[in-house]
């Protein structure tokens, strides 16, 4: 099961579009350019723009554009905008104490829940402007997408 639903994935390619743009972006633009439903590329704005990440304007001069700079749009904030809070498993929900029978007895319930604070931290540590900057701009130092290296078990021998 993919980590980000279809929604956010394309939530995620509509900012990207609306961060390159100095003019505003239309819906009918942006889904002709990346070759999506229109209505569907409609519906992810106007949550886009209820959520707080673009604003929109009516008329010939309308259009969408970020409401914040893309280095302050994590994909933390964005995942948790626009699918349910992320969770690894249901013990690492919110209020999800009493989810499983076999809590208290689980030997790898901390264990779980501590990859599940550092998957967490990676995803509020990758922004918008650092997923719309070009490759050869990135050093690999800067963009934390090694998310194996953010586990508590990285460097173990596999």
């Amino acid at each position: 099961m993919p980590l980000m639903s279809r929604k956010a994935d394309y939530a995620i390619l509509i900012l990207s579009s609306l961060s390159q743009r100095p003019e505003r972006g239309r819906a009918r633009e942006i889904a002709d350019g990346f070759g999506l439903s229109r209505s569907f590329v409609a519906n992810i704005l106007k949550e886009l723009c209820h959520k707080g990440f673009v604003t929109s304007r009516r008329g010939v001069h309308g259009g969408y554009v970020l409401q914040r700079p893309a280095e302050d749009i994590n994909l933390a904030d964005l995942l948790d905008a626009l699918d349910d809070s992320l969770q690894l498993t249901e013990c690492t929900k919110v209020g999800g104490d009493d989810v499983c029978c076999v809590a208290p007895l689980c030997p790898v319930r901390g264990q779980i829940a501590a990859v599940h604070r550092r998957l967490c931290a990676v995803l509020r540590s990758v922004t918008l402007a650092d997923l719309v900057r070009p490759p050869e701009a990135c050093d690999g130092t800067r963009l934390p997408l090694d998310l194996v290296a953010a586990l508590p078990f990285a460097g173990a021998p596999v």
